[in-house]
């Protein structure tokens, strides 16, 4: 898929969280993603880059700032809210980078449990997107 960037104009805004003139997609599995969560009603609310995570890098030692791709609240077929943290890059080529994502996947897990809320790494089978 082509990477794209830009801004997304929900469609409906007052399911964002967060400023909805202001949403910016990185790639085309994120603008794919957007048009996903903003179209379904079983989500109650959702946002991008709104979640803000501290971790300690591998490769430097030092504390670091990891912005969440995507927080979403849905509602299951009980009625019961959840919130899931979805991550939808994959990150395969480099070593460096994969250590440095797996740090923040574990420190973005952590501050789900602490909330009750689920962190889920989503890929091109989650997002139905082929090659």
């Amino acid at each position: 898929m082509k990477t794209n960037k830009g801004y997304f104009k929900p469609r409906n805004p007052a399911k964002y969280r967060g400023n909805p003139s202001n949403i910016i997609y990185r790639s085309g599995w994120e603008l794919k993603l957007m048009l996903w969560l903003d179209g379904r009603s079983d989500v109650i609310n959702w946002g991008s880059e709104e979640v803000v995570i501290p971790y300690r890098s591998p490769i430097d030692g030092r504390l670091h700032r990891y912005f969440v791709d995507f927080i979403v609240t849905t509602i299951n077929k009980e009625g019961i809210k959840e919130t899931t943290n979805p991550r939808n890059r994959k990150y395969i080529s480099e070593v460096m980078t994969w250590g440095v994502n797996e740090a923040k996947w574990k420190a973005a897990t952590e501050y789900c449990k602490d909330r009750g809320w689920k962190f889920q790494i989503f890929t091109e089978k989650e997002l139905g997107i082929t090659f």
